[in-house]
């Protein structure tokens, strides 16, 4: 009998989910709650404001709004304990550090913010690629009867 099946609190239940995989789910849900409210901040300001380009403001609002689905969706994946939500958090992660490396180059106030993205996407990672996560979400268990 494996270490799943012998915490399970019934027959043919899966055991109740670590605490980082909620954890990673977490990480992602900030990142796309903060995706959606950037994209939402720019489309606003841009309609209202007076932007250079509306085209561009809006563009550009659209498209972090639709960025933030992809964590936002992959949080709810990894609540639920499916295993496919692993990439596209991990995806996620990984497009997050180049970001959090460009607002630390600045010489304003996104530093903070730089320094605030890089720690939860090096968290994010940690959580998403360890023992616990990978056996809650069945990773690499496909094959096996």
């Amino acid at each position: 009998m494996s270490s799943t099946e012998q915490t399970a609190e019934r027959p043919g239940e899966r055991p109740s989910r670590p605490a980082r995989l909620t954890a990673a789910a977490a990480v992602a849900a900030i990142e796309a709650l903060a995706l959606v409210a950037g994209g939402l901040y720019v489309l606003v300001t841009g309609i209202t404001g007076d932007p250079d380009s509306l085209t561009q403001a809006v563009t550009g609002g659209a498209t972090l709004v639709a960025l933030g689905l992809i964590p936002g969706l992959a949080a709810r994946g990894l609540l639920l304990r499916r295993g496919w939500s692993r990439g596209p958090a991990i995806i996620t992660q990984i497009m997050a550090l180049p970001v959090a490396w460009q607002l630390l180059q600045a010489d304003s106030a996104m530093i903070p913010a730089g320094i605030a993205l890089a720690v939860l996407a090096v968290t994010g990672l940690v959580l998403l690629v360890s023992p616990a996560t990978t056996e809650a979400l069945e990773i690499g268990r496909r094959g096996e009867a």
